[in-house]
């Protein structure tokens, strides 16, 4: 058996933090444990300190796994010509530019910003103020490896974004309200990078068969885990239509310790 566990709002406390009975109780488990986030390999390492890491990790919504010392296993971004046309023809109808992370060299990640930001891109960056992947970019243009996009704003705005890539490109996207701030994400992805596609390819790199993996989540973006997995935890503080999708639905919240406490039963 895999146990995997989404981050935000799921196995983090709300502030971010994991508690001591969380860091026990993962590494003392007795089945692989492992992680599948919207979050990038630093971002997310830095927020695990106290943990033993010891499996493939899927991340930014399923775009990446890498192993737990941070080599690329596998990627699938939005290539350079793509990511490039993408930036111009939603700035020139919507002049609004996203944020981008990815790398133009495998392991030298970046995270990208345009010179003008809108106030909710500016929310977001007071997070990310001493981070050396981030960089500010005066003439905006996308990476030969684009892991992710992501414009930020109210959600009637996002939904016409979303309206506009869905009729000129082939892409995923994925439109959440922000756990933490009064605005929501649209996540833009290669076709097949998502958490879906990244729980079916860490799945054969792990070779298990899907009916010995459990995840838990929280979000829109982990109901296409759900379908790969073969059990599916939503915790209690998830959104309704994640609870009606789960198969099992927690009676503690992600700032009770919930996953934490599914484990330990388990033990």
């Amino acid at each position: 058996m895999i146990f995997v566990t989404d981050l935000d709002k799921t196995f983090l406390r709300s502030d971010l933090s994991i508690s001591e009975f969380s860091k026990k109780t993962w590494n003392e488990f007795k089945y692989p444990v492992t992680i599948a986030t919207a979050r990038s390999y630093k971002g997310s390492k830095s927020l695990l300190n106290g943990l033993e890491l010891k499996y493939p990790l899927i991340l930014l919504d399923g775009a990446m796994i890498a192993s737990a010392d941070g080599e690329i296993i596998k990627i699938t971004a939005i290539d350079k010509i793509l990511g490039d046309e993408i930036v111009q023809k939603v700035y020139k109808t919507f002049e609004d530019y996203p944020l981008i992370v990815g790398f133009d060299i495998p392991g030298d990640e970046k995270f990208l910003y345009p010179k003008k930001l809108n106030p909710y891109q500016a929310h977001l960056l007071k997070n990310y103020q001493n981070d050396s992947r981030v960089l500010n970019i005066e003439k905006f243009r996308a990476l030969k490896h684009n892991l992710k996009m992501v414009y930020l704003g109210d959600e009637t705005f996002l939904k016409e974004i979303k309206k506009f890539l869905h009729t000129h490109f082939n892409v995923e996207t994925k439109l959440i309200k922000d756990a933490y701030g009064p605005y929501y994400f649209l996540t833009v992805l290669h076709p097949e990078a998502d958490k879906a596609h990244g729980l079916k390819h860490f799945e054969e790199i792990m070779d298990i068969d899907k009916t010995d993996v459990t995840v838990f989540g929280d979000n829109i973006n982990d109901l296409g885990m759900f379908e790969w997995a073969g059990t599916s935890v939503a915790v209690k503080n998830a959104l309704e239509e994640v609870k009606k999708r789960a198969d099992i639905v927690l009676p503690h919240t992600n700032d009770e310790d919930a996953v934490a406490k599914y484990l330990k039963e388990i033990q």
